[in-house]
């Protein structure tokens, strides 16, 4: 009875909303996880409107070594989805008179440095603290994530090592994992409950969610758990998160699960009275400018609507949870393979469910007509001068490339757009504006390095990190230049300009430093999310 009721409400909808079948939705949704093959890791979706759930599914195994299949039961880790989960319990306690937004972290966490300038809950829930990620400070210890069982008092010890913050608090949307497990912190200190503890009693049961639970002991075994699988060759290697680390991550649960969430505070039943307004409140940046993160939430447009929603990834396992409020639709995703990009995914099965709402017709540029040679002029490598990453402009035809994939129109003689942001170029200098979360990145033309045998050496030593407490070795080899972090692993430092490379395996840029007699005295390091990491070099 419940099927024929569910059936009659998806047929309504669906076949009102766009005139398809059941029978053509069904395909269409079989068609986008095809990909998903039986015999390999793979995927479930749960699609809920006006709270009921109409269509849940699994594709794929859950289990390669065993051969078990994956089911609407299985459970998987939801990545930074969880994020959402550990600001929700912040929220509550601040309902319950236990701590405020506005309190000063160091007031709960005395272990941390004083930077001079308070830091606040707000700025950490809006992930606007400038606390540097600790996932990548770990990268430079030569023990990331995953080979090592991290807990969060090794996680609190790392970031109470860190001299500087990415950015003063408040000025710049900065996302950081430190900030969530700060919080998970927080709560046990201020409740007396772990986060898990707490979760479970004020939202899990009350929400309904009898699959959810956390990853706070890697080695607790979870029935029904569908294992994570990174593609290797022609197959697949086990790829799980194992640390005891949580709260920025680690949220074991079901897509079905996520949805009852959704329905959940989105309906006004989470908090007395609701949280919903302080879960979805965004607020300016020290500028002026809105930041579109609220507590763990994206709130943005999407095809013209109202959206909230994340992504998560962890290890292999990737998540991703949305909803349409004024569609009264919710869709989650979670997969347990890192195979393919969970946001394209994503993307294919919002197409079927959500039109393009109807609004203006916004003009896009006519062009603007500029000369060969001064766009030959602009061409040329650029360094991003915040996490000194590097760019190039070329010309092809009387068009402006990135990269030489991406063309930029021309819509003045200084400002080139793209479809999420533009830049600004002026002589040798220039800004990089992305349009959400908008900000400002200043930028500088640079020649490219020119490195030989000869001057490889200068950069050649030990060199040491109080902010890791860990030691590396820069070494040459032939004409390379290698980055030592333990003794199993060399990563190659690839040039870019003069005194900074690149390391592709890890993700970051480097900059080495030198003293004013010209020598080389340090090497700074630029993630993401994580800038100036110093390591002094050493006799």
């Amino acid at each position: 009875m419940k099927f024929v009721r569910l059936l009659f409400i998806f047929l309504f909808v669906f076949q009102f909303s766009s005139g398809q079948t059941w029978q053509d939705t069904l395909s269409l949704i079989d068609k986008q996880f095809s990909q998903y093959l039986p015999n390999n890791p793979g995927c479930q979706l749960s699609i809920s409107r006006n709270g009921e759930i109409i269509f849940s599914k699994a594709w794929g195994m859950a289990d390669l070594e065993r051969v078990v299949p994956l089911s609407t039961n299985s459970i998987f880790e939801a990545g930074s989805v969880s994020k959402q989960f550990t600001a929700a319990a912040i929220l509550l306690l601040e309902q319950q008179g236990k701590l405020s937004l506005d309190d000063n972290l160091r007031k709960y966490i005395p272990e941390l440095p004083d930077y001079g300038i308070p830091i606040t809950l707000r700025q950490m829930l809006h992930h606007t603290s400038g606390i540097r990620d600790w996932s990548d400070i770990v990268e430079l210890t030569g023990w990331p994530r995953g080979q090592k069982f991290y807990t969060n008092d090794d996680v609190l010890e790392i970031i109470s090592h860190q001299k500087h913050l990415n950015n003063k608090p408040g000025d710049k949307f900065s996302y950081s994992n430190s900030n969530y497990i700060l919080f998970a912190i927080i709560i046990k200190r201020v409740s007396g409950l772990s986060l898990a503890a707490f979760t479970q009693k004020y939202i899990f049961d009350p929400a309904g969610m009898l699959h959810t639970q956390w990853r706070d002991d890697p080695n607790r075994i979870v029935p029904n758990r569908a294992i994570a699988y990174s593609k290797s060759g022609s197959g697949f290697k086990t790829d799980m998160p194992n640390e005891y680390a949580y709260g920025h991550g680690g949220l074991l649960t079901t897509t079905e699960d996520l949805l009852k969430w959704n329905n959940f505070y989105q309906r006004g039943k989470f908090g007395t009275p609701s949280l919903l307004s302080k879960q979805i409140e965004t607020e300016p940046l020290n500028s002026g400018v809105m930041n579109p993160y609220a507590a763990g939430l994206f709130i943005n447009k999407v095809m013209g609507w109202d959206n909230i929603s994340h992504d998560g990834a962890t290890a292999s396992y990737r998540a991703y949870l949305e909803t349409f409020p004024e569609l009264h639709l919710s869709i989650c995703i979670l997969s347990n393979t890192s195979q393919f990009n969970i946001d394209n995914v994503e993307s294919t099965i919002r197409k079927i469910f959500v039109p393009y709402k109807k609004g203006k017709i916004i003009k896009t540029d006519s062009g603007f007509k500029l000369s060969n040679a001064y766009l030959n002029n602009l061409a040329g490598m650029y360094v991003n001068e915040r996490n000194r990453s590097t760019f190039h402009l070329s010309v092809k035809g009387d068009t402006l490339m990135l990269d030489n994939y991406l063309p930029l129109r021309a819509s003045s003689k200084h400002i080139f757009k793209a479809d999420n942001f533009l830049l600004e170029i002026n002589g040798t200098k220039g800004s990089y504006i992305p349009f959400s979360p908008r900000d400002t990145i200043p930028f500088t033309k640079v020649k490219p390095a020119n490195l030989s045998k000869e001057n490889i050496a200068i950069y050649e030593g030990n060199y040491f990190s109080g902010e890791t407490n860990s030691l590396l070795t820069i070494h040459s080899d032939s004409s390379k230049l290698l980055i030592r972090l333990n003794v199993d692993k060399d990563y190659e430092l690839i040039p870019t300009y003069k005194d900074a490379f690149t390391i592709d395996e890890l993700g970051c840029n480097v900059q080495f430093i030198r003293s004013p007699q010209n020598k080389i005295s340090a090497i700074k390091f630029y993630f993401w999310r994580t800038l100036g990491i110093e390591f002094k070099k050493i006799n």
